[in-house]
């Protein structure tokens, strides 16, 4: 337990130390938890990934060009009239074909389209990865504020108690006094120190908490700025839910991802016409050469066909199902998060009625005790009172601020852009914009080393 304090100690030290030192603000925070992230790292990494399958997909419309090599010895007997042949040898050969779809029914086109709604697709999933690192930011600073102001308080609260219990063994040694309300004063003092070390160690967890989401323990932390605006209502909140929020453009992705499968599908069950060129050469000197016109189609394959293509239409089917349900979900969150905020802001006016109607009691009692007429057990229970009050207010207080920031990722707007934290942002373009030719020659492929290069830094 020593132990434990001393650590604890030095923590707090450590907060309230450097006076002239900048205070952390929410903005460092935010700015910390946005550039210290592997989440958002993995995520990045993922979208990459579906922008790679736009080159591949587009590879499909160019051809494929190959060369074979080869070179071995054989050794073979044969029968003539003139009796047993042997012949051996070296032989070798090296042929190079070049192959490439001509007409596919938009089979390649499909996959293209596809291809692109994913990687459209990702980049929303990857917004909403930033709307979950942003808003853990915001609850890990408040919550080590709001920890601070929990020890603070129980601190105020200990030293409370400690006085009231001198004076109580002050009045008993007069004889003013029995054991009994020594002994209240004392299990009181003891409850005070026990809750204490409670708050202590709520205010570890909590710094815990700011480590993990912004990559740094919490120095001194700046009071909370004012925080963002929302629109004036429920009904324009939900407005701009159902147009930015990225789960449901996510969605909406997804359902032209199916759609384009059906497509894609129907295409499958058509022919493909394609071209060939095939160039040899042999150990000998004699070269050959070829080309054609092939033309492929299936006419029969079990039941495969007709069963991928009414899995396609099953898969739109539940595309279109998740975009509405996926849009009943973001509507209830905001629902929930504005009704959450506005009993955080009745909370926060009912906790200062009870604040300014308890410290009136406890003052009230405290003189009535000085002059005999209330016993330490009232002015323990005054006092108690008030404090649960003003621990009451800490705490709606720290929930409507952190609701504000709910309500905006409930919108979708809980970005940085839209905070306007001032600091450069992911370009998902960048990447998207080299690969999606896919490029193959050397320039290209050392701007892809750069960006890949910046990626990392």
């Amino acid at each position: 337990m020593r132990a434990f304090m001393r650590v604890l100690a030095v923590a707090v030290a450590g907060i309230a130390a450097s006076p002239m030192a900048g205070a952390e603000t929410l903005t460092d925070a935010l700015v910390a938890a946005y550039r210290n992230s592997n989440l958002l790292d993995q995520n990045r990494a993922v979208l990459r990934a579906a922008d790679e399958d736009v080159a591949l997909a587009v590879s499909t419309l160019r051809p494929v060009v190959a060369f074979t090599a080869q070179a071995g010895w054989r050794r073979a007997e044969v029968i003539t009239p003139l009796g047993r042949d042997v012949s051996e040898g070296l032989s070798s050969s090296l042929s190079l074909s070049a192959e490439m779809t001509l007409f596919d029914f938009g089979r390649s086109k499909l996959g293209i389209e596809i291809a692109k709604a994913s990687v459209l697709a990702t980049r929303q999933a990857l917004i909403d990865v930033e709307q979950q690192v942003l808003l853990s930011a915001v609850q890990a600073y408040v919550d080590v504020r709001l920890a601070q102001e929990v020890v603070a308080l129980r601190q105020s609260n200990f030293r409370l108690i400690t006085q009231e219990l001198r004076a109580a063994e002050a009045r008993f040694d007069v004889g003013e006094t029995t054991r009994t309300d020594v002994a209240i004063a004392q299990a009181r003092l003891a409850g005070s120190r026990a809750a204490l070390a409670a708050a202590e160690g709520d205010l570890m967890v909590a710094r815990e908490a700011y480590k993990a989401a912004t990559g740094a323990y919490p120095g001194r932390l700046a009071a909370l700025p004012k925080a963002p605006a929302l629109p004036r209502t429920m009904e324009e909140a939900e407005g701009v839910a159902r147009a930015t929020h990225p789960l449901i453009r996510q969605a909406q992705q997804l359902v032209t991802i199916a759609e384009l499968q059906v497509s894609l599908a129907e295409a499958g069950m058509k022919p493909t016409i394609g071209a060939g060129v095939t160039l040899g050469l042999d150990d000998r000197g004699l070269d050959s050469q070829s080309i054609g016109l092939t033309m492929n189609q299936t006419l029969y394959a079990g039941g495969r066909l007709s069963a991928v293509l009414r899995q396609a239409i099953a898969g739109k089917d539940r595309a279109r199902a998740g975009l509405q349900q996926t849009a009943v979900a973001v509507v209830q969150n905001l629902g929930v998060a504005w009704a959450n905020l506005a009993v955080s802001a009745a909370s926060i006016e009912a906790s200062d009625q009870q604040i300014r109607a308890a410290q009136t009691a406890f003052d009230g009692v405290r003189e009535e005790a000085d002059a005999g007429a209330r016993t330490t057990l009232d002015v323990l229970d005054a006092e108690q009172e008030l404090l649960d009050a003003r621990n009451a207010r800490l705490q709606a207080e720290a929930q409507r601020y952190v609701g504000v920031y709910r309500v905006l990722a409930a919108m979708g707007l809980l970005t940085v852009d839209h905070l306007q934290l001032g600091i450069a942002t992911y370009d998902p373009e960048a990447y998207y914009d080299t690969v999606k030719g896919a490029p193959s020659h050397s320039a290209q492929g050392k701007k892809l080393d750069r960006i890949l290069e910046k990626i990392g830094d």
